[in-house]
């Protein structure tokens, strides 16, 4: 059996973990929250600066749902999947990139242009090596992430999995990222699709 031991939303300028509130800047766009959450998670990471909006919200994501967590000390790297989706691929930096062919193209965005690059951030920021998959769909699909994460973790060498939805386009962002492992603890909810699906509307 697997369960969920922890999920994170970030949406309308205010991240919560497990029902609790970790930061809210009501009324900043979306430059000036993802600054400000920067700054109030404090995270040490100078290359968040660099990223898309797309890596940014995941690397906040999950930064807030792996905080406190020794994940070194339980789990080889290649033990621990990432499996995450949106509904509108990379099209956010794609938009931006486009724009600057009518100038000088931007190497820098080119290089965020698929949307399986916040996968790739997250996976260099907590050093996972396990198997990792971004897909997209209309919209948040719980029956699909839990069976196929479900079967990430029936590979005896898979023992957890940071899986969800990371949405951005414009000024709308959409983010709920939750951790998946084969033992129980203090959260322990069963990692079924009507609990996913319960989990990402709760907030």
């Amino acid at each position: 059996m697997t369960f969920i031991n922890g999920y994170c939303s970030v949406r309308n300028n205010r991240i919560v973990r497990d029902q609790q509130l970790i930061y809210e800047n009501a009324g900043a766009d979306r430059p000036a929250f993802l600054n400000g959450a920067y700054g109030f998670l404090n995270p040490e990471y100078p290359k968040f600066h660099k990223m898309n909006s797309l890596s940014q919200l995941g690397i906040i994501a999950a930064d807030v749902l792996l905080k406190g967590t020794d994940l070194a000390s339980e789990y080889l790297p290649d033990q621990i999947g990432v499996v995450l989706s949106n509904a509108t691929s990379s099209l956010d930096t794609d938009i931006e990139y486009f724009e600057t062919l009518k100038k000088i193209p931007s190497p820098s965005l080119f290089v965020y242009t698929l949307p399986n690059i916040v996968a790739g951030e997250i996976c260099i920021r907590h050093h996972f090596k396990g198997e990792n998959a971004f897909f997209v769909f209309e919209e948040f699909d719980g029956p699909f992430l839990s069976l196929y994460v479900d079967n990430i973790l029936g590979n005896n060498s898979a023992q957890a999995c940071l899986a969800g939805w990371v949405e951005v386009l414009a000024d709308h962002y959409d983010v709920f990222l939750y951790w998946a492992e084969k033992q129980k603890r203090e959260l322990g909810i069963e990692h079924t699709a009507e609990n996913l699906i319960k989990l990402y509307i709760s907030e």
